[in-house]
């Protein structure tokens, strides 16, 4: 019972904290054209027959994943159903990305090159 309290006020806090703390509106735009790209890279990257399978069969495992309606925490709870899909997206597309290549890394990405390095920046790539 303790730990569901704990858990139930974490989200509050979390909760008061995006009402306080409200991107903008360009900040949005940014983060909804990061993921649209981000989306394309991984379809480029997973299509690419020059990468190994082995190196490509995680992100068709994890589309799989994600089309399933089964999750390993339900998306219906608030804010926690969404960061375990964001956390396996994340893993599976840096593990891709060091296999892959920083060539095709750049080869396969579909817009200007800040977006590119912000992705880096994100997946912690260096």
């Amino acid at each position: 019972m303790t730990a569901l309290a704990t858990v139930g006020v974490i989200w509050l806090a979390f909760v008061a904290y995006l009402a306080v703390a409200r991107p903008d509106r360009e900040s949005l735009e940014a983060a909804a054209s990061l993921l649209r790209n981000a989306l394309r890279l991984v379809r480029r990257l997973a299509a690419d027959r020059e990468i190994p399978l082995p190196a490509r069969l995680p992100v068709w495992l994890l589309l799989g994943y994600l089309v399933l309606p089964i999750d390993l925490v339900p998306d219906f709870i608030p804010v926690l159903g969404y960061a375990d899909d964001v956390i396996l997206v994340a893993l599976v597309l840096r593990r891709l990305i060091r296999k892959a290549g920083p060539a095709k890394l750049a080869q396969h990405w579909p817009d200007d090159a800040a977006g590119l390095a912000e992705l880096r920046r994100l997946l912690r790539l260096g």
